[in-house]
């Protein structure tokens, strides 16, 4: 769990992924010795700041987003959400300015107004994240950002064994997208993938429960096509595979702006469901957390 600690205590709020997006290559250039085979990588300027991971011949691409929800510093103490944080006064922050590192203190008036406490006025724009809590016993992991930082994890963890595939470090996608579409092109264009999983986490709810295995889902707000929904659950039935089939009316991935675009491109988000969604005390079983990576290995292999 070093690694997963590691990936949440990075600040990459949406909008500002650039320094999970420089911990990412600089693991590259450090673990690449050990992955069984070494992937082409792509990312600069024509990635922004995602980066593209091709081994072997790929079929099927994973997608993982690097951003995290926060705050934007407004005028005066105000501050606006970054994606969908949960907002509760007494809540710890932590940021930058020009003046130096920041930690105050997120507050909520009784009109929901979002401001925060310090001992002085931020700069205009400053970015703020939940101070991390890295949390760990015998069956749980616990933090800020395990959405979607453990969808990275197990990405970079499939890295080492994968070696017909795509990885993709998106974008954005804590606040409406934006990446996705463009990567799922440049893959299918140069390479014909028509094939993605979203390595994302999703929701501890009435029909999923921690320590039940990875969740497939059937649909979210967005609704992926069923005939590749069916040939990703019968490999896992025909591996004897546990998992927990979701079914939801809202939420979103990477998945959803991929179907929004114009290339014949499949999609099925596949991961570990968690409490306390989008708060500093994101919860996942350990148990989900193994079954998540041991799907991954399993689909890129038969896809």
């Amino acid at each position: 769990m070093q690694l997963l600690k590691k990936l949440c205590s990075i600040q990459a709020p949406s909008g500002n992924e650039k320094p999970m997006t420089d911990f990412i290559l600089f693991y590259l250039q450090t673990n690449l010795a050990n992955f069984k085979i070494k992937p082409e990588i792509f990312h600069g300027e024509d990635f922004q700041d995602c980066i593209v991971l091709v081994f072997g011949k790929p079929r099927t691409a994973v997608f993982a987003h690097l951003d995290n929800i926060g705050f934007t510093v407004r005028y005066g103490k105000e501050l606006l959400k970054i994606g969908g944080p949960k907002t509760v006064s007494g809540l710890k922050l932590v940021g930058a300015d020009a003046k130096g590192k920041v930690e105050c203190v997120l507050v909520v008036d009784e009109e929901k107004n979002l401001t925060y406490e310090f001992d002085r006025e931020l700069e205009r724009g400053t970015m703020l994240c939940f101070k991390p809590n890295f949390r760990e016993d015998r069956e749980y992991v616990q933090s800020c950002y395990l959405d979607n930082r453990l969808g990275v994890w197990c990405a970079l963890k499939l890295a080492e064994t994968l070696e017909n595939g795509a990885i993709v470090f998106s974008c954005w996608e804590e606040h409406g997208g934006g990446s996705a579409g463009y990567l799922a092109k440049f893959l299918y264009e140069k390479y014909k993938v028509q094939q993605t999983l979203i390595a994302d986490i999703t929701w501890i709810t009435e029909g999923i429960h921690h320590g039940d295995g990875v969740v497939v889902s059937l649909r979210d707000s967005g609704l992926p096509r069923r005939s590749y929904i069916n040939k990703i659950r019968k490999i896992l039935d025909d591996h004897q595979f546990s998992y927990q089939c979701e079914v939801e009316g809202s939420g979103g991935s990477d998945g959803n702006e991929i179907q929004k675009s114009p290339y014949p491109i499949d999609w099925c988000f596949i991961g570990a469901a968690e409490d306390f969604v989008h708060s500093p005390d994101e919860k996942v079983h350990k148990a989900d957390v193994e079954s998540m990576l041991d799907a991954y290995r399993l689909l890129m292999k038969h896809l």
